[in-house]
């Protein structure tokens, strides 16, 4: 376990509207992790970042420690200033080999979410490591790790209670706007065409909402949403020019920079003066902070749902306890899993090298004796070679394993 690495930025440590600056643009987060990956000769390495935590998950023989950190994340480029490049220092979480498992483990489980119980992690945290897999910048160590990670969540989420009348970040923030008491025929705009949106979309169906505009940075996906939703589909670019009037503003986007800004809020509301809802779920927030400054706004956004997460907390746990249970028992199997995967990948030249030892006594050492016996002495000398071969090759690997488990 000495090679897994995490280095996780989070709610606990640092506040929400400040962890959006540590988000990586989908369309430079591949190069960039590659420049990474070779500057600190990292073998492998995937990227997580959810609406409450930004993290790296590496598999590396090199110590990782808030010095490593620091000239980690400047080689990154994101353009943090020197006061929030410390902030973020000062607040990083560095997990080192079982603890690194552990951590990874509670995450899936979303015991560390600030939801406990939501079950969006586990699928983001797998998205996050397919595209690092796709990017080709993970190996065979993280895909044993990212398994052991998918079985225990299930484990958790089949086993425990935890999940029972599931409550996540997109729930709370229907509760909040439901308590607005907004009417079904309200003009909703979706901004984002992404998970998060799709889910805070079937709520809103669920509770008879049926007027949406749904605009989306690639425009094949915001006509997805909007075919579910019998509604219209733009491209992000239309918001400049959208003159139909709203109610609500869901929005949800993985861009670095504001997309409600004060010019495009303005020209949505088309002169309209009354009170309009936000409900703003992206790290870092879609909206700027100028919009809320000079134009009245009910405005929900991840930050405010935390009392109510913290009583989520609170009454689930006795779950909890059962989670890390089932927690520690993936970690016990999973180590004796990771040495006998060692040895299988130490030992893949073994039946190579046995191979060519046979070939060479066969059509050279012992060529011309071999070529003196009649048939059918050939046939039982080569079905008693290869009779060795498989012996050869197995024998040691499976007692390999053994002296491995045993020792350790």
């Amino acid at each position: 376990m000495k090679y897994l690495k995490v280095i996780a930025f989070t709610h606990k440590q640092i506040e929400l509207k400040d962890l959006g600056k540590l988000v990586i643009c989908q369309e430079n987060l591949a190069d960039k992790l590659q420049q990474v990956k070779a500057q600190f000769q990292i073998p492998e390495i995937f990227y997580l970042a959810t609406c409450n935590r930004v993290e790296f998950v590496m598999a590396s023989a090199e110590p990782v420690d808030k010095d490593f950190t620091q000239k980690f994340i400047q080689a990154l480029h994101i353009d943090l200033c020197p006061m929030h490049l410390n902030t973020f220092i000062e607040g990083a979480s560095i997990y080192e080999d079982q603890e690194a498992l552990n951590h990874l483990l509670r995450t899936s489980c979303s015991l560390e979410s600030l939801v406990v119980g939501e079950k969006e992690i586990l699928a983001q945290l797998r998205k996050a490591y397919e595209s690092c897999r796709a990017a080709g910048l993970t190996g065979d160590y993280l895909r044993m790790v990212m398994n052991t990670v998918v079985k225990t969540a299930k484990e958790v989420y089949t086993h425990t209670n935890i999940s029972r009348h599931p409550i996540s970040v997109v729930s709370l923030a229907y509760r909040k706007l439901k308590d607005l008491k907004q009417c079904s025929n309200a003009r909703v705009l979706i901004i984002g065409a992404g998970e998060t949106n799709r889910n805070i979309s079937k709520y809103l169906q669920k509770h008879k909402f049926s007027n949406f505009a749904v605009f989306n940075r690639t425009l094949a996906n915001a006509e997805k949403l909007a075919a579910d939703l019998n509604g219209e589909a733009y491209d992000l670019e239309a918001l400049k020019t959208y003159n139909k009037g709203f109610d609500v503003i869901i929005t949800c986007t993985s861009a670095t920079l504001p997309v409600i800004t004060t010019e495009i809020y303005a020209s949505l509301l088309q002169g309209d003066t009354s009170r309009k809802t936000i409900v703003d779920l992206a790290v870092p927030n879609d909206t700027a902070a100028e919009v809320l400054e000079q134009f009245s706004v009910n405005y929900i956004e991840v930050n405010s749902l935390n009392e109510v997460a913290k009583k989520n907390l609170q009454e689930r746990y006795q779950e909890l306890v059962h989670a890390e249970r089932i927690i520690e028992q993936n970690i016990d199997e999973f180590l004796p899993l990771l040495k006998q995967r060692r040895v299988e990948v130490a030992m893949r030249q073994v039946p190579e090298k046995i191979k060519e030892i046979k070939h060479a006594a066969l059509h050279t050492v012992f060529a011309d004796e071999v070529q003196s016996l009649d048939e059918q002495s050939r046939l039982v000398l080569e079905k008693v070679i290869n009779y060795m071969e498989k012996k050869y090759i197995s024998v040691p690997m499976v007692m390999a394993k053994e002296i491995m488990i045993n020792n350790n």
